[in-house]
């Protein structure tokens, strides 16, 4: 009944306080990637051992997403959102005052379960309070919420970084997420738990040979982004010894580049679905592969982050479209086992990337990641050559 009742605006105002809630979220996720060297400096570490809180979040994500969303499946979902938000905000002032680098670890993961939670149920939440008939303009403004963490909370997050210090981002944040929580608790009607889908429907998932292949790609493919992107602040400053502001400049290249890759993915994905994925994991390779030759060309740096980050919001936005393809009748549980697995592929890249800048030097980083990106490739390219063959057989 509520829902006839709220005034189109006030419906819309609900969805857009979610995508703003969502680009919060995300914009810390991938916060340390552009305050990896201030962060090292003030526990007097190593870059490299610090890119492993990104590992830390990304994994407690991973493993806690589906449990956490079938643990929170019966709560009432305002109750529930305001509880993680008030987690988010606690677990931020904590990062900000953190005296050491234990302490930093430990507010870090009151985050990543707070971002679990939130990621489990924000989707279901949005396109319930979207106005009548427009479920898909909800999801999309979601999205976009997500897209712009990494187009502008990144690089904003880096700027007041860089002029207050990286502790009065994470101070920064917690104030957003303080006046986001104020508007929710004002905003959003009681909304009992409905559709959240059960343990039951995860051995159903797996038992459809097209959705496992494409949760495995989703690994492969995510860790061989972020064996080189988790370390690319700390790359470009002291491999390809470039000033810090022109790092702050290629973040916001790699996320505005993002923005295009979404919008070709609009305009391309459903006309040659196959093509545009294959098309965008082959960038994603020649990235990595050129990383290192074009380091020593602040041109030839800018072409290869350009094409980098329209490549992997173009892979990302892919995945997402063939999962809910793939499992159009329990999308919850499917959506939240590929958020597990999105993160389980950004842990796995920042320890491989900790692992080859520790052992082997960061200029390699992108040569350990190109050759995963290669399997991907090849798995593409294998997998639609069978598809190909099999219609052609039945079409004889």
């Amino acid at each position: 009944m509520e829902q006839t009742q709220v005034s189109r605006s006030t419906a819309w105002l609900r969805v857009v306080i979610l995508a703003v809630s969502a680009f919060i979220f995300n914009t810390t996720e991938f916060i340390p990637v552009g305050l990896l060297s201030d962060i090292a400096q003030s526990f007097s570490m190593q870059t490299e051992q610090v890119g492993l809180i990104i590992t830390i979040y990304a994994w407690i994500v991973a493993a806690s997403s589906l449990v956490c969303m079938l643990l929170t499946s019966r709560i009432e979902r305002r109750k529930l959102l305001i509880g993680v938000f008030i987690l988010f905000i606690a677990s931020h002032v904590l990062t900000a005052v953190a005296w050491n680098f234990t302490t930093l670890v430990i507010s870090r993961a009151g985050v990543a379960l707070a971002h679990a939670v939130f990621w489990s149920i924000t989707a279901s939440l949005a396109i319930r309070v979207a106005p009548a008939g427009k479920k898909a303009q909800a999801l999309s403004l979601l999205a976009g919420g997500t897209a712009l963490a990494m187009v502008l909370g990144l690089p904003l997050g880096r700027i007041v970084g860089q002029i207050l210090g990286w502790r009065m981002t994470f101070i920064g944040i917690a104030v957003c997420a303080t006046l986001a929580l104020v508007l929710l608790w004002r905003l959003l009607p009681v909304l009992k738990s409905e559709h959240s889908g059960s343990l039951a429907s995860v051995p159903m998932l797996f038992k459809r040979p097209a959705l496992v292949s494409l949760y495995m790609l989703t690994i492969i493919v995510v860790t061989a982004n972020f064996t080189a992107y988790s370390y690319i602040e700390p790359f470009i400053q002291t491999v390809a010894g470039l000033s810090e502001n022109f790092t702050t400049l290629m973040l916001l290249l790699f996320g505005a580049a993002g923005i295009i890759g979404s919008l070709l993915f609009s305009r391309f994905s459903e006309r040659f679905p196959s093509g545009f994925f294959i098309g965008a994991i082959a960038l994603l390779m020649l990235s990595l592969l050129l990383l290192l030759p074009a380091s020593g060309d602040e041109n030839h740096l800018t072409v290869l982050f350009a094409v980098w980050g329209m490549a992997i919001m173009a892979i990302g936005l892919s995945m997402q479209a063939k999962v809910l393809n793939l499992a159009p009748d329990a999308t919850d549980v499917a959506m939240s086992i590929y958020s597990g697995l999105y993160n389980f592929g950004i842990g796995a890249g920042a320890l491989l990337g900790n692992q080859v800048s520790q052992y082997l030097g960061m200029g390699n980083i992108g040569f350990v990641g190109a050759p995963l990106a290669l399997i991907a490739l090849g798995w593409c390219l294998l997998n639609f050559y069978r598809s190909e063959r099999l219609q052609h057989h039945h079409s004889r």
